[in-house]
């Protein structure tokens, strides 16, 4: 019988993180649940006595992500699959965005995943090897209208994911960037912190709300067996996009790209560099 393994959540109280937690329990797993609120995975714990370890923790926090860490490593003995999930909207324009909003930000979706991502990576080591999956998104690889500052953190992290996988990859360590598609989370809701409107953009600004619409799109849990799937490759991909209708749209987007890089060819390639 295969010995269950030890997985790390953050932001696990709600949305995608609980959706994963939920799957891993599901699957004989044990998991430590990271978040700010703990409470709503109560239930859960109660469900699944021995195997659920909710854990108080703010990524933004460094230190507290390193105590947090160590706490959930003597938990179970180790850590074999960590899944930096935490993370957060902040919804407006690129000129509304006060420099509070935006540094509280980029510290809960850029610096509180490379946070966590140190603060584990020893004792993934220490194990020999291991999975750290970081949650980014389908549309980090271009910056949209109201949405700037969130595809900014994304992109952030998609970079540097890359070059720790490229650091890590010979201790054992797999990382992988899971470019999330839209499920259902709450992130333009509970999730979101919203600037003062300025109303210059208020026609873009309507645009989008048109653009996006009303649909919430799937249900978090229908991405969990992607992400079970994922952490169980011997050799996984550095960089997956969840989500069928978020993968025809990135390659969409990825032939429009490349069909505007060859209308300026001739303008790049006037210099030699």
């Amino acid at each position: 019988m295969t010995e269950s393994k030890v997985w790390l959540i953050t932001g696990a109280s709600r949305g995608l993180g609980k959706a994963f937690t939920e799957a891993a329990l599901a699957g004989g797993e044990r998991v430590v649940a990271a978040a700010r609120n703990v409470e709503p995975l109560e239930e859960l714990a109660a469900k699944y006595p021995g195997h659920l370890l909710p854990l108080s923790m703010d990524v933004a926090d460094r230190q507290g992500v390193f105590d947090g860490v160590e706490r959930a490593a003597a938990a179970f003995g180790g850590l074999d699959i960590v899944v930096n999930n935490a993370g957060g909207m902040l919804y407006g324009m690129v000129e509304e965005a006060t420099e509070e909003q935006i540094r509280a930000h980029l510290d809960v979706n850029f610096f509180g995943a490379v946070w966590v991502a140190q603060a584990v990576l020893p004792h993934l080591r220490a194990r020999g090897g291991g999975r750290l999956l970081q949650v980014t998104s389908m549309g980090s690889g271009g910056g949209m209208a109201t949405v700037g500052y969130y595809g900014a953190g994304k992109a952030a992290l998609d970079s540097v994911s890359e070059a720790l996988a490229m650091e890590v990859e010979r201790f054992g360590i797999k990382v992988t960037n899971v470019q999330m598609g839209g499920y259902n989370t709450g992130l333009f809701t509970t999730g979101t912190t919203a600037t003062e409107p300025l109303p210059h953009y208020q026609a873009l600004r309507t645009e989008m709300e048109e653009m996006w619409g009303d649909t919430t799109g799937p249900e978090p849990e229908t991405a969990a067996p992607v992400v079970m799937a994922l952490a169980a490759l011997p050799d996984p991909p550095r960089r997956l996009i969840v989500g069928s209708q978020s993968f025809d749209h990135v390659l969409e987007m990825d032939r429009a790209q490349t069909e505007l890089y060859r209308s300026w060819e001739h303008l790049s390639r006037l210099a030699p560099g």
